[in-house]
This record gives structure tokens, sequence and C-alpha cells, in this order.
């Protein structure tokens, strides 16, 4: 199956009228990340973890998972998991007690899938001691499955994604793994010479990432090695899934940091190659491997092609590979807003989506140093740091708009994990983010539904992992692909928003996994709607 080439023409916007408004509180979220940090300046206390929006009980109506770690030795307190009930008023309802998430990990990564094509999704958390799968049994109930499932991942995981890679209907399983980091091989590092303080990603030997592919019945088989992706040389911290050269498969972008970015062509075979020097993705404009985190990927210009979002290390500034057709890409950053708005930032969980709902793709990413000492030493650059957004212009130009969408995003973080989704059903998209060794932010959108949209969810007779959305109406095409992972050791909502200016009806088409395709002609606008493989 190719994708074919769509051009949109921008949706007529109208003026910048969008809030986003800390809700934290009001919502009733109430969770803090523990990072277990006591003074050793232990790598992963650096790392945070990520955060999920997921339809956990199929009612339509996105809920919320927080990953937590815990305290190195034990202090009395229990620092589990969280799982909050969408009450679909606004609120929501910590049901994390008797859900199975109860559990004390060092927790790092999150992301879902129906894995066993039950219908519900179920929940996979990355963490030192082991990764742990989770089937949801419905009812807010998730029972742990990773012992009869195969999956063997200790170590130090960070972000997972999955996806249908082989084309067989069955959600497989892409982990990625950062250093070979234990806390007896823990190394000295300093700042000034002096004090102990957080080393760098140089001071450890990588780790191979892993990828586990469904063969049904609950149980996947570990086939990293086959597939040609045992690389024990990648420090892996955000994976993007996309098809970046249109032929209807699952390729793979990873994010590393201090190596060369990696991405995966899949060969259509059960093996993939990693094409990321010619592609140029692996490094920077100047040849350098940067501190990459988190990952994206959309077609942002109406090219029909599908663009990668990186959030880099400060005094790197964000990644924007434009992705020309022929197998090249072109970072359009460093003669944009988005590089010079970014450079001085440190980004972790970064994304596009289209908050004014205008009909083209912006870009947000959630920022934090990982050394509270690092303004002694560069001035310049901050500990906690405000998130960014870059709204989309259209013809491949962002502006910055972070300073006019509210007080509330002028608020300095240690962010790292950051999510969307659609929490209230008014059609705008809302967003959270984790803090590291801090609380939780949640952040409503008001105001970007004065311009219509479309909510999609789709419901496949096996995965929907890979299924392209289409939207056309009198003022241009859009595409989506329904795709876990993203962002950095999270996942936003599988719900396919499309902003749509003013238009009142759109033509909808659906390119399902299995080769089979629907259409539905004068669909009204302004809704959110669920649609089922025949």
């Amino acid at each position: 199956m190719k994708t074919t080439l769509l051009f949109l023409t921008a949706v007529t916007a109208l003026p910048q009228t969008v809030q986003f408004t800390d809700i934290t509180k009001a919502a009733g979220i109430s969770f803090t990340h523990n990072s277990g940090r006591a003074g050793k300046r232990w790598l992963p206390e650096t790392m945070g973890s990520g955060c999920a929006f997921i339809d956990a009980d199929g009612d339509g109506w996105p809920d919320i998972v927080l990953v937590n770690s815990k305290d190195w030795t034990p202090r009395g307190r229990r620092s589990v998991q969280a799982l909050y009930r969408n009450n679909r008023n606004g609120t929501f309802t910590n049901v994390t007690a008797g859900s199975g998430l109860d559990v004390e990990l060092y927790g790092m990564g999150v992301a879902f899938a129906d894995v066993d094509n039950d219908g519900r999704d179920d929940l996979y958390i990355t963490a030192l001691e082991g990764d742990r799968l989770f089937r949801n049994e419905g009812n807010f109930k998730f029972r742990d499955v990773t012992a009869e499932s195969g999956i063997v991942n200790r170590g130090f995981p960070s972000s997972a994604a999955f996806l249908d890679y082989d084309k067989d209907g069955r959600a497989d399983l892409f982990v990625a793994n950062y250093v070979q980091w234990s806390a007896k091989g823990d190394i000295f590092c300093s700042l000034d010479g002096s004090a102990k303080s957080y080393c760098t990603p140089e001071s450890y030997k990588g780790l191979a990432n892993k990828l586990y592919r469904n063969v049904g019945g609950g149980k996947f088989e570990d086939v990293t090695a086959k597939a040609g992706l045992a690389e024990a040389t990648t420090k892996s911290l955000g994976i993007a899934v996309l098809d970046y050269n249109g032929d209807g498969h699952a390729d793979i972008f990873v994010a590393n940091d201090t190596q060369p970015n990696k991405l995966y062509r899949n060969n259509r075979n059960g093996t993939f190659t990693d094409v990321a020097v010619q592609a140029g993705v692996a490094f920077s404009e100047d040849g350098v491997a940067r501190g990459a985190m988190g990952v994206d990927a959309i077609d942002y210009d109406g090219s029909g092609h599908m663009h990668l979002l990186v959030g880099n290390f400060s005094n790197q500034m964000l990644g924007l590979y434009h992705n020309e057709g022929n197998g090249l890409f072109v970072d359009e950053a460093p003669r944009s807003a988005v590089g010079k708005s970014s450079l001085l930032s440190l980004a972790f969980g970064v994304f596009f989506f289209d908050y004014d709902l205008d009909g083209r793709p912006d870009i947000f990413a959630a920022n934090g140093h990982i050394d509270e000492d690092i303004g002694r030493v560069q001035p310049k650059i901050q500990f906690r740091q405000p998130p960014l957004l870059f709204r989309n212009e259209g013809q491949g130009k962002f502006s910055d708009a972070s300073r006019v969408v509210g007080a509330a995003f002028q608020q300095a973080l240690v962010a790292r994990g950051a999510a969307y989704a659609d929490i209230d059903r008014d059609g705008d998209l809302d967003v959270l983010i984790s803090n590291n060794h801090g609380p939780a932010v949640l952040y409503r959108n008001d105001g970007g539904n004065k311009n219509n949209y479309l909510s999609v969810r789709l419901h496949g007779k096996a995965s929907a992992l890979g299924a392209v959305v289409r939207v056309t109406s009198a003022s241009g095409r859009q595409w989506q692909t329904v795709h876990s992972g993203s962002s950095y050791c999270s996942q936003s909502d599988l719900a396919l928003v499309f902003g749509l200016g003013k238009e009142a009806s759109v033509k909808v088409e659906i390119e399902w996994p299995s080769g089979k395709r629907q259409t539905f002609e004068n669909v009204k606008t302004r809704r959110h709607l669920e649609y089922r493989e025949p």
C-alpha cells in the first residue's frame, strides 16, 4: 500500500485566542514523581518518567496514567504508579488502589496498545528492575502478565512503542534502552572539579534496544538480533513509529543521547536497515551527535511525507527534519524560529498537535535541565524551564507562541514526559506534563475549539496501529496515522483530531492496516466519531 501524496491548503485561521489554563488541582490530579534522590546523584534520578492518556475503560474519554519511580532504599513510604479515571466533567478520580498498577517500580516510560485484540488497551511500563506488561481486564483493573508474555528487559530502559511491523494484525513492541548503569558501577563526575554532579551518558557504555514480535496468545518473541537491531552502541531515549518512505510499512526512528540517531527502514521481510546517516537525521547540521531525548513525526506542511521533530540538549536546539520525499531529510530548525527560541532549552517530551484547530500541526516542547546547579557554570541556562509552543503559520513557517497562550505557560518546570488528549471532549487538545521529582501538571486548552474539528477513534478487527485517516474538505486535505509511542517515555491518546477552521462537513477516508478501505461523505464536523473496521 503506497501512501498517496497529499497537498494541504491552509485552513483560514482565526485570530490567536487560545489560552492554556493550569487545572491540575481543580481536575483532581495530585501526583508527585519520586526520583529517589538522596544526595548520591545517581544518573537515573535525572531522567524523570512519562505519562499517558489512555481510554482505559473504552468509554471514549481519555484517562490518565502517571509513571513513578521510588526510593533507592526504603524510607517508610510507597511510591506507586497512578491511574486516574476521567469523570467526564473536567475532573478525574484516582482509582490506583486495587487497579494492579499500585506497585512500586523505578518506572521510566509507558506505552499502550491492544496486544491481545480483545478491544481493551493494555499497558507496558519500562522500569530499571525489569519492564512490566499489564493486561487490561476491564473496569480499571490491570493484571501483570509479564512472566507469561516472554518479555524480559532489564537494565536502563526509557521509552517504548507498539507497532505492527510485520502487518500480521498483532501489536509488536519496541523498547528503547539507555546505558549500562548500576548503583555499584556509578561513576564520579563533577561540573567544577570538586562536588559530585550527575554524569552525562558519555561516561557509560550503551545498551541495545529490544524488538519483541507478538506471536499471539499473549506471548512475545525477542527478535532483536533476527531483525538486525542488536546494536549496543545506542543510548536511546525516544521512539517514533512512522512510514517515512510511504511504502505502507512501519519504520522506526530512535533518538539517541550523544550517539547518532537511528532511522530503521522496514525491509518488509522481518528485518530493518539503519539509513539515518544517508537520510540526514543521524547528526546535527554540523555533523555532531546531539543529546536527543523525545521525538515525534507528522506531515506538518501537507507535502504527503512524514517529518521528524527531535528534542535535544541545551545549546543544541530542537531538530525539525523535513522529509524531502527522496529518502533525504533537511533540518529546518536552524533557519527558523523553532531553532532560535529553543537553543537554550533542554527538551524532553516533544510532539506535534494542532492546538488551535486551524488545520496545521503545531509544535510543543516540555523542557527542564538535568542538574539543578547548571546556572553556576552556565548562567544563561536555567534548571527549571517553561514549555515552548510553536504555531504553524503554513508554508513550513513556525512562530513562537509560548508567551501569548496564557500565564500558565510561563511556569518554569523540570519537565520530562508530555502527552495530549481532548480530556473534556470540547474538540481542542489539552496537555499533560510529568515533572522530575515534582508534581504533574495538566493544562486545559481554552479557545482552540472556536475552530471546527473532527475527532476520529478507530477500532480494528485486529490492531489499528498504522491505520491512516485522510480528511478532505473545500479547504484542502489532511492525514494522520494511528501510532503508539512518541514524545519522551509517554504516549498521547490514540484518537486523531483534525482542525478544520470553518468547515462544516468533510470527507473521511480510512486505510486499515489489513488493506481495507472505507470512505464517508458529508461527515459533519464538531463531532467525536468512532469507526470500526468492516
